[in-house]
């Protein structure tokens, strides 16, 4: 059974998504790299964003599913993310915006022991995988 995870969050974030999807219902989370948003997560209403084939799913966080860019992921494959919040207003689209918060990812190297681990299971799937 797979033990490790491509992404986690903390519990301050954890709050503020369960608010979130109170308020919006089903979220998607979303990590591009862009011009825009830099490389924060950004948060949407799941059927309002269209994943991408070259995206690759990481997994959830507090139930919502995080996705990241092709080109990032091959970057930042090495790492595990850490979906924080902080003070603070970003310049994009995230619903976090009218909080006065911004979604941060962290991140650290995966130990030897990890990596063997998620290479014996593989690269994670590219393209959708919610429909709702």
């Amino acid at each position: 059974m797979n033990t490790v995870t491509r992404v986690s969050v903390t519990d301050a974030a954890t709050e503020l998504i369960e608010r979130l999807a109170a308020i919006h219902g089903p979220l998607l989370f979303h990590q591009s790299g862009g011009c825009c948003d830099g490389s924060a997560p950004m948060c949407y209403p799941r059927k309002e964003f269209r994943i991408g084939a070259q995206d690759v799913y990481l997994g959830e966080i507090a139930g919502q599913p995080f996705y990241i860019g092709g080109a990032q992921f091959d970057y930042w494959e090495h790492t595990h993310l850490i979906i924080d919040v902080v003070p603070g207003r970003d310049s994009g689209f995230s619903l976090e915006s009218p909080e006065g918060l911004r979604f941060l990812a962290r991140s650290r190297l995966y130990t030897d022991e990890e990596w063997a681990e998620l290479e014996s299971i593989g690269k994670p799937a590219r393209g959708p995988r919610h429909s709702d």
